[in-house]
């Protein structure tokens, strides 16, 4: 496969995973916010949601208050902002017209029409809460189509590596930069824990990754960050979480080193990060610190992507 080729194949991917879970934090904040000032006190969720996007500092060149008007239209429908969800989409679909014949006819489809319904119906942006609620789930569902489609019809080959090498790196970022910026509600300190506070913004860590009903299933308790923490980072069975994301990566990886006949520094250095994890339980991370384990796996996993890139996409 040329590695144009492959470069936008593992782009499309990124680019799609970005804008849901741009979606998602955007919807969880929302449910915070809407709660009496009781129950969220004087946090300002709306700069969360920057940090977590990682664009504070672009944001803020440009805007002077991270309220909800300001930091809705930037994160989702700002074409200044090159990781906004109508960016990543017109991004998406640029990749996808690139290699249109490595892509199955429902995964074009998916990405096109979800393009043609973002120049149609939401050029003008959001003006309501329901009209906004109504664009987040579009981009979810936008995203699960396409996600649902690549697994259901593209074959096994490299073409399907490459775009899931892009899906699980972009993952694993976005689940590593929630729990950086909620990096201090996930502390074990008992005194703290149960507050309302606490349990709402919880629940928003949750449902920026989907987790909130597998939270449930696994430990059958209440909400207690560390069982978050573990969730997030360690079980391998939610297809989110760190451990996962570099399983999947892992296996990827090693079926394009099999297909091409050679493994390099990219199936090495996702090993020792998977290796890693396995070998890691939450006693220790808070021991040591989970900010800094978190901030050392962001920059594992960008220096991942700047090894893929090397080794096989430039």
């Amino acid at each position: 496969m040329l590695s144009r080729t492959a470069e936008n194949l593992y782009w499309l991917a990124r680019y799609v995973e970005r804008a849901e879970y741009l979606a998602r934090t955007i919807e969880a904040t929302l449910r915070v916010t809407a709660l009496p000032t009781t129950y969220t006190g004087q946090t300002n969720e709306w700069d969360s949601a920057l940090l977590t996007a990682g664009v504070s500092s672009a944001f803020y060149e440009i805007y002077e208050e991270a309220d909800e008007t300001n930091v809705v239209e930037y994160l989702s429908f700002s074409t200044a902002n090159p990781s906004s969800i109508r960016n990543c989409i017109e991004n998406a679909r640029l990749n996808s017209r690139s290699v249109r014949t490595a892509l199955t006819s429902e995964m074009w489809d998916t990405i096109n029409g979800a393009w043609i319904e973002l120049q149609e119906v939401w050029s003008g942006g959001a003006k309501t809460r329901e009209q906004l609620a109504r664009f987040l789930r579009f981009v979810q569902e936008t995203s699960l189509r396409f996600d649902g489609s690549a697994y259901r019809t593209m074959l096994r080959n490299d073409a399907y590596w490459f775009s899931r090498l892009g899906l699980h790196l972009e993952r694993a970022d976005n689940t590593a930069r929630i729990l950086d910026v909620k990096y201090h509600l996930l502390l074990p300190e008992e005194e703290h824990v149960g507050g309302p506070l606490d349990y709402y913004q919880w629940t928003s860590i949750l449902r920026s990754v989907s987790a909130l009903t597998a939270y449930h299933w696994v430990y059958r308790e209440t909400l207690k960050p560390w069982l978050i923490a573990d969730l997030l980072i360690l079980n391998d069975t939610l297809p989110r979480s760190l451990a996962s994301c570099y399983g999947n990566l892992v296996r990827n990886l090693d079926q394009i080193g099999v297909s091409y006949g050679r493994q390099g520094a990219a199936q090495r250095h996702a090993r020792g990060v998977r290796n890693r994890l396995e070998h890691s339980n939450m006693d220790d991370i808070f021991q040591h610190g989970l900010h800094e384990f978190i901030q050392e796996f962001i920059a594992d996993n960008s220096r991942l992507g700047e090894i893929i890139a090397k080794q096989y996409l430039i």
